[in-house]
């Protein structure tokens, strides 16, 4: 584990950076970069004691390592001057440029955010992280370079405040980086958020390993020799290095159950070539002399992971009976392996093959961020966002092919529909059929690691099935299947809002060029909180506004539109409505209503309608404490004697016994055209309280439903509740 150099100065960084940036221009802008950050943070200091300059030089520091581009250094020498010094974005994008203001500017948003262990603010929290670094992936590697070198200062934080930040490390940052394919700092990060969030079981990892340590380096050392030996003798020019297993990936076997002593991979190899071909002529040549473990041989080369990583390996019977892992790799695949994405400044100015391995991989990788934008566009909640990262992108994948040997990655679970829609959305919308190696099968197949998947499509399709929302596992399919229909729905219901508009015009004899001018358009945008003349459209078409509402807006300014619902309400005729909907308001057939959500009146209720600001009409029972004190907004509403849905209502069960409750409650519904949605039980000294939401099509067969509860000897009282 590296430690931080609270000495380091910013000599021996340009000295590191001018190995690799060669333009004289780039290397000026570095050293213009450290004089203005030295002077934004002279005399600030950190808590460790040390001159505050330091910090942004170590995290430059830890990005030459993987040889990050100019503008990258610049960014993470500048990364908090504006945050913690006078500095302005169009300070920096003066003096250094747009490219790197931006880049400063985005670790700086994510720096602002606090994680607590509050869920709704990890959540919010945790989309805004990720949906930020996906606009510059030179943000989200800075912003792991920054908290690497903070996490090895951590020592200076309270305890509370060091497993904070260890375990928001573990949940939200080492998964991003072992996207990317920097194992070298996601192994460190993971190493140290563990010496912090679970110190105990870091120090006996440790000391177990320092008790083994002498024999593990002589049996290490002679297999190399060994090894080393046989690969001489038959001419392939290599390297052989001992590879330490991190304390992380350690502790995650022993999480599992395992014990330490069959950890068998502690004991480790890595094999370095030239060539792709002596990585396969090397693995040939040690299996002719150690056997090798079946099914522990891995062809990472012929089917790289979605993160870049390319080697062989493969576990032997070793010296002495011991367990080796090997793994066989050339040098360019080392360097993808360590640093990820990061590896494409390495090769980006090489004209050779690399370049363009390496510019595929960088698009694979960037595919991940862009399938996070598209959720974020498609107006997902913070909940569902979340979870989809957590499921989509950051759960155990597998990996499937294409019939071209294109390589997919997906979670597993995973159905044809999913892949589909991966692989792009116009395959998915087009979509008729799978076949899976060969073999048709059914949409809810769950895709197994290695498939070859073949989707059938049709051109005069008319688009997917609604019922694939049910049948796909991935968010970002189900998000797409939705999109597709809410495109059409939002389009018919632009067209009826527009003609009710039009009519309703037409009917109060206005022309259409003074109804729309700029003014009224712009009263309308504000009042009804939308952007534009078809978002106002959708919304009349979706019965959130209605037409007369709209019109009366511009007609009668001077009035509100609760003041025109009481006032048409107390002036209408006593006649009855030819009305669609389920609950008539007296005088008015075309007014938003919607029952509220605190007494659940069902049909045969007696009901009241209570005027909210904004959105229509509040249905409530009349005996809800809720509107007790709401007499100047209340007006009369009804039921529709024609009604065919049922409505939900809440039902609370008192009983003296839990035996079989829940199935003696569910059995009662079987003959009363009761639909029980959910149910959740309590106990609490001796007493049961069942709360049961349940679908019902009237009072009079709700009622039914109650008396045959009461019947069952446990249930002692049956009552609707009223939040």
């Amino acid at each position: 584990m590296r430690k931080d150099n609270p000495k380091l100065t910013f000599d021996e960084l340009y000295e590191k950076v001018c190995t690799y940036i060669t333009k004289d221009k780039e290397r000026k802008l570095i050293s213009s970069a450290y004089l203005f950050a030295y002077e934004k943070h002279f005399g600030q200091k950190r808590l460790t004691g040390e001159d505050y300059i330091v910090h942004p030089l170590n995290v430059a520091y830890i990005l030459s390592d993987i040889n990050a581009d100019a503008p990258t250094i610049c960014a993470a020498i500048l990364h908090d001057t504006i945050e913690d010094c006078d500095v302005t974005y169009e300070d920096i994008e003066k003096k250094f440029g747009k490219e790197i203001a931006d880049l400063v500017n985005g670790v700086t948003k994510i720096n602002k955010l606090k994680f607590t262990c509050d869920n709704e603010a990890v959540i919010a929290n945790h989309r805004k992280i990720i949906v930020g670094l996906s606009e510059d992936v030179r943000i989200l590697i800075i912003k792991l370079a920054d908290r690497l070198h903070n996490m090895r200062t951590l020592w200076i934080l309270s305890e509370k405040s060091q497993k904070a930040n260890a375990k928001e490390t573990l949940d939200i940052l080492t998964p991003i980086a072992h996207r990317l394919g920097m194992n070298q700092i996601k192994s460190e990060l993971e190493d140290l958020s563990l010496r912090y969030y679970k110190p105990d079981v870091y120090f006996s990892i440790v000391e177990k390993l320092n008790q083994t340590r002498k024999e593990r380096d002589l049996i290490v050392e002679k297999m190399m020799t060994e090894v080393s030996d046989l690969l001489n003798k038959e001419g392939v020019t290599h390297e052989i290095k001992g590879r330490a297993k991190s304390i992380y990936s350690i502790y995650k076997k022993l999480d599992k159950g395992k014990k330490f002593s069959d950890i068998y991979d502690l004991l480790a190899l890595r094999v370095f070539v030239k060539t792709e071909q002596e990585c396969y002529q090397a693995l040939g040549i040690i299996h002719s002399k150690f056997r090798p473990i079946p099914k522990r041989f891995k062809d990472y080369i012929a089917m790289p992971k979605t993160n870049m990583y390319q080697s062989l390996h493969t576990t032997v019977f070793g010296l002495d009976g011991y367990l080796f892992e090997i793994q066989i790799r050339t040098y360019e695949m080392d360097e993808i392996a360590e640093r990820g994405i990061a590896s494409h400044w390495s090769y980006k100015e090489k004209g050779s093959n690399v370049k363009a391995s390496m510019q595929s991989a960088m698009e694979q990788k960037l595919q991940f961020f862009r399938e996070i934008m598209e959720l974020k566009e498609e107006e997902t909640n913070d909940e569902e966002f979340v979870r989809t990262v957590q499921e989509d992108v950051l759960k155990n994948t597998i990996y499937v092919f294409t019939p071209k040997g294109d390589v997919i990655e997906l979670p597993q679970g995973s159905t044809p529909i999913d892949f589909a829609y991966r692989v792009h959305s116009g395959v998915g919308d087009t979509m008729v059929g799978a076949l899976v190696n060969g073999n048709i099968v059914s949409l809810d197949y769950a895709l197994n690691d290695g498939d070859i998947i073949k989707i059938n499509t049709n051109k005069n399709s008319t688009g997917p099935s609604r019922e694939w929302i049910d049948i796909a596992y991935t968010t970002q399919a189900k998000n797409k299947i939705r999109s597709f229909y809410n495109k059409i729905d939002k389009e018919e219901y632009a067209k009826q809002g527009t003609e009710l508009l039009q009519k309703e015009i037409r009917k109060r004899k206005i022309s259409f060029s003074d109804f729309f001018s700029n003014d009224n358009l712009a009263k309308l945008f504000e009042e009804y909180h939308v952007g534009d003349l078809n978002e106002l459209h959708i919304n009349i078409g979706n019965g959130r506004f209605s037409a007369t509402q709209i019109v009366n807006t511009i007609t009668n300014p001077e009035i509100s539109k609760e003041e025109i619902i009481l006032n048409k309400v107390n002036n209408a005729e006593h006649k009855v409505v030819n009305a669609k909907n389920d609950i008539i308001v007296r005088g008015i057939d075309e007014i938003k209503t919607n029952i509220a959500a605190c007494c659940k009146p069902i049909p045969g209720d007696d009901i009241v309608g209570y005027i909210s600001k904004g959105n229509g009409i509040n249905v409530h029972r009349t005996v809800c404490p809720n509107i007790s004190e709401s007499e100047e907004r209340i007006i009369d509403v009804s039921w529709n004697e024609e009604i065919s849905k049922k409505y939900a209502t809440d039902l609370l069960i008192s009983a003296d016994d839990n035996k079989d409750l829940l199935l003696n409650i569910v059995s009662r519904t079987s003959g009363n055209d009761i639909t029980i949605q959910s149910i959740n039980s309590v106990t609490s000294q001796n007493r049961y309280l069942v709360t049961i939401n349940v679908l019902v099509s009237s009072t009079e067969k709700l009622e039914k439903f109650m008396n045959d509860l009461m019947m069952v000897p446990q249930i002692t009282n049956v009552e609707r509740s009223i939040k």
